[in-house]
């Protein structure tokens, strides 16, 4: 199984422990003299063998990320630098949006002479380049990250 199939399947068994989740909650109570649509218990114990499934999936894709090349380090070290980067991307565009008056209505104009005018404290436009280099920058790690997801063999 390659790691991407493994990371697809990851997902599927996410989504399934969710709605078992769900018809649990909705089944673990009911009205007397009615029966509940479904039995909660039998629901559970599928939880319980999705959750186990689940987790030996991620011990086996986190053992695969952490041993696997990707550059300069692992497919580890890249997903820490994406995560970085998308954190820093979104900082600096919550920044410049701000700067910008977009989290203002007013937006910096006034209306009559005797209102206060607002400036920006932060260069907009500094800050607007520096997030498209930071999101050309997510993309080419993303890319080498998919990548390698479709060509590594997921461990034991």
């Amino acid at each position: 199984m390659k790691l991407g199939e493994a990371l697809a399947a990851r997902a599927e068994a996410t989504r399934r422990i969710e709605q078992l989740r769900a018809r649990i909650v909705d089944n673990a109570r009911y009205q007397e003299g009615e029966a509940p649509s479904e039995n909660a218990a039998d629901l559970l114990g599928e939880a319980e063998e999705a959750c186990a499934e689940l987790e030996s999936l991620i011990r086996r894709i986190n053992r695969t990320n952490s041993v696997t090349r990707l550059g300069d380090g692992t497919i580890t070290d890249a997903l820490a630098r994406r995560d970085g980067l998308r954190l820093r991307h979104s900082v600096i565009t919550d920044a410049a949006d701000a700067a910008a008056g977009r989290r203002d209505r007013r937006g910096g104009a006034r209306q009559l002479r005797s209102e206060l005018m607002f400036l920006a404290a932060l260069p907009v436009a500094d800050l607007r380049a520096q997030a498209d280099r930071i999101a050309r920058e997510i993309r080419a790690v993303d890319v080498a990250i998919q990548r390698s997801n479709w060509e590594v063999d997921l461990l034991d």
